[in-house]
């Protein structure tokens, strides 16, 4: 069992308030990512959960346990670090061993479990090796093998796929989402990066100045943001907002902001039942997508999604046509409207 409940959690350092009385309910055997941009909270949140902060105020439960006052060792939580400090003198055996040696395990047992770790994160070929002999990827999969021996109730990881390039990035996404349907743990993971929040996620905890924002899948996120923060965050590109004042619309009474995906915009020739009218400023070229940023005037430029055999270029006068039933409503207070 892993489930996590927080109740009221609060942070403060001195007079600085940086969690705000977050409630949250994390099931047995789910995987769930902490998002936001720099400075929203959600490494210090993992923190507190791990027991590496403390927690001003509330309480932090674990399998109805309360831990909120327990020190790291006594919470049955293991943690995977941005950086991997392994022991550059140790192979890789022996750093995914490490905890259980210096625990007194028995050796037989100690290599039944590094041997399990192994097979689980295909390192049984680099078993004799240092970690100066290994890719970012595979040090990053020592780390994990390291937290894995320990048979937690759960796994926090803090950024852990930060320091590796694009491509091992996308290899590791791979590999989380594996381990996590192998070993079927508890998972908490923080990132800023929403499209490994998008593709690995059970569920996604959106964060902003120490506050949720909103808690739901990554298709309930993306197709149903609660506010605008959200429908701008989750998304790349992000979501075209516009102000009413910048252009009417037939939306409900109050609306203030119309949002629509770049995806749900089609251009044309300049013509009367265009919704928008405007001027290609860049084309950006992706293969089996182009993105093109249209000069609309008083609206502001908006992103639009196309596929990559169009033909439009720079500087080409478009008319912009929405999908209205993919629109989305905003009051002044940036809340959405149903």
């Amino acid at each position: 069992m892993g489930s996590i409940q927080l109740q009221s959690v609060e942070k403060w350092f001195g007079e600085v308030q940086v969690i705000k009385g977050i409630d949250l309910d994390i099931h047995d055997g789910e995987l769930i990512i902490f998002v936001g941009p720099s400075g929203c909270g959600k490494s210090t949140l993992l923190r507190m959960i791990a027991g590496l902060e403390e927690t001003s105020r509330g309480k932090i439960m674990l399998d109805g346990n309360d831990v909120t006052d327990k020190v790291p060792s006594e919470r049955e939580l293991s943690m995977v670090f941005q950086s991997y400090a392994l022991y550059p003198h140790l192979s890789v055996e022996e750093n995914v061993g490490f905890a259980l040696k210096t625990a007194g395990r028995p050796k037989a047992e100690i290599n039944e479990k590094v041997s399990a770790a192994a097979d689980v994160l295909k390192l049984t070929d680099y078993m004799d090796r240092r970690p100066k002999d290994l890719s970012g990827g595979q040090r990053q999969r020592v780390a994990i093998g390291r937290a894995i021996v320990r048979e937690p109730k759960g796994f926090l990881f803090d950024e852990p796929l930060s320091n590796l390039d694009a491509a091992l990035r996308v290899e590791m996404r791979f590999e989380v989402a594996r381990l996590h349907k192998t070993l079927e743990s508890t998972m908490i993971y923080v990132t800023h990066d929403q499209v490994e929040a998008m593709t690995l996620a059970d569920r996604i905890v959106v964060l902003k100045d120490g506050m949720i924002m909103q808690v739901g899948t990554p298709r309930e996120l993306y197709e149903s943001p609660d506010n605008l923060f959200v429908a701008q965050f989750i998304g790349s590109p992000k979501m075209n907002v516009i102000a009413r004042a910048d252009n009417d619309w037939d939306g409900p009474e109050g609306a203030q902001h119309l949002g629509i995906r770049p995806e749900h915009i089609s251009l044309s020739a300049p013509s009367a039942d265009a919704r928008l009218e405007g001027t290609i400023e860049i084309a950006e070229y992706l293969g089996a997508d182009y993105f093109y940023y249209v000069d609309c005037g008083a609206a502001g430029r908006i992103t639009v999604r196309a596929l990559g055999s169009s033909t439009l270029v720079e500087g080409d006068k478009v008319g912009l046509h929405f999908e209205d039933a993919q629109r989305h409503f905003f009051d002044a207070d940036g809340q959405a409207m149903r």
